[in-house]
């Protein structure tokens, strides 16, 4: 299907996983670490958020886990290949 010129369907998907990340991405930090910076609230969800320290330390003690596990996947997915 070819809907955007030469666009094929996997890369559409491809930006359309990529962009909704994102979007997830930016708003978690802003969340968690930006919203560390910001005056005290009276709202009590903002409250709680400043006040909350596990998530804005869990992704950043994930991501080299994720790396790890990534390179794992590859090293079995070329011996798979190659077998």
């Amino acid at each position: 299907m070819r809907w955007l010129g030469s666009i094929d369907e996997r890369q559409l998907w491809g930006c359309l996983f990529l962009s909704i990340g994102s979007v997830f991405f930016v708003g978690y930090f802003s969340i968690a670490v930006l919203c560390k910076l910001f005056p005290p609230s009276h709202i009590p969800l903002i409250s709680a958020l400043q006040n909350d320290w596990y998530y804005c330390f869990l992704v950043p003690l994930t991501l080299p886990i994720i790396v790890v596990a990534v390179y794992f996947h590859w090293l079995s997915m070329k011996l798979f290949k190659h077998a």
